[in-house]
């Protein structure tokens, strides 16, 4: 009888052993489509192997800690750790395993920080997939550690490039009121829509329709999605702002805020209409400073700091449990409009 999907399986070796059965469950696929296997033992006999199979899925996580290779612990960390991480930071780290590959066959408590750095040093890349490689370091130790497969975390002795210092350069009230001046122009209204809502470029890309709510007497949008504080927030759309939205609801094809030609805009394609909308306007800026610009402008403005957290999507320890009731969301639009201009 076939064992259920996921089960494992029992399968016969070549050759005369003393134990020719080995006892395996695929953990995953490479690149190549080919099984990435879990061994979990070896057996005399077939039945010998499938009670050794049945015993490993009452207790999966008793696996050969001596045995075990990073390609086996990172499948098993992924299958039970990093899907509880966000969406952003479990990309991150799944693309940062490519950089890990040409050890998936080693067995982890063999890998030594000079293994990891080299990962790290030879991957040709930038501060931000440096880090992200020694973050998952950092966590497939961390998961090793639980498990007793090592006793001691190299990653903890790891370097990468560290993240260069960046001035931000927010927009001033004059180029604010050039924007205001040049609504002619293509997608000037989303220059305007990140200016007056605080959101980060890829939580705008990621709006939906469905999310905002322009019936209620205090219009919102519910958004975020790169930390716990900044997840799934609600926003009071600025009244300077409420025709952009509006236009743009009605507009919509794809059922995004902002699409490009009905579908779904991604980065990519928005930098490249960015690029073009900062030379028509004659500024050099980036998406990010008009967050740092609509944070500026509210401290400017007196905002209370726990509503401008709460707006950003930013941890605050005044802004205790995070229950959006009415009289919050009132709080929030209060504050909000405080920038006039």
């Amino acid at each position: 009888m076939k064992n259920p999907n996921g089960y494992g399986t029992v399968v016969k070796l070549s050759g005369k052993r003393r134990n020719p059965f080995a006892v395996r469950k695929t953990a995953g696929f490479n690149e190549k489509g080919y099984p990435i296997y879990i061994n979990i033992g070896y057996a005399p006999t077939r039945e010998a192997g499938m009670i050794m199979l049945a015993e490993y899925n009452k207790s999966p996580w008793d696996i050969e800690a001596d045995k075990i290779t990073l390609a086996e612990l990172f499948e098993l960390w992924k299958e039970k750790r990093m899907c509880k991480l966000g969406k952003s930071n479990a990309s991150s780290l799944q693309s940062a395993y490519k950089h890990c590959k040409g050890l998936e066959r080693m067995k982890y408590n063999q890998i030594k920080s000079y293994h990891m750095q080299d990962c790290i040093d030879s991957c040709g890349c930038g501060y931000s997939t440096q880090g992200a490689i020694k973050n998952l370091w950092g966590h497939l130790d961390r998961f090793a550690m639980e498990l007793d497969v090592i006793s001691k975390c190299y990653s903890d002795l790891l370097k990468s490039e560290p993240i260069p210092e960046t001035k931000k350069k927010p927009f001033s009230n004059e180029e604010v009121q050039r924007v205001w001046d040049n609504q002619q122009l293509p997608w000037s209204d989303s220059l305007l829509f990140f200016l007056y809502s605080g959101f980060r470029i890829s939580e705008v890309l990621e709006i939906k329709i469905s999310n905002i709510d322009m019936e209620s007497d205090i219009p919102t949008i519910t958004e975020g999605i790169k930390t716990d504080a900044g997840k799934n927030r609600v926003v009071p759309i600025h009244s300077k702002i409420m025709p952009i939205v509006q236009n743009r609801i009605e507009q919509s094809k794809s059922g995004y805020l902002f699409e490009w030609n009905g579908k779904k805009l991604n980065q990519t394609q928005y930098r490249v209409i960015w690029a073009d909308l900062m030379q028509q306007l004659q500024m050099q800026h980036t998406p990010h400073e008009c967050r740092h610009t609509f944070r500026s402008r509210l401290d400017s403005a007196g905002a209370n700091k726990v509503c401008i957290d709460r707006i950003m999507g930013h941890k605050s320890k005044g802004t205790g449990e995070r229950v959006y009731t009415h009289k919050n969301i009132e709080e929030l639009k209060m504050n909000i409009e405080l920038i006039t201009n």
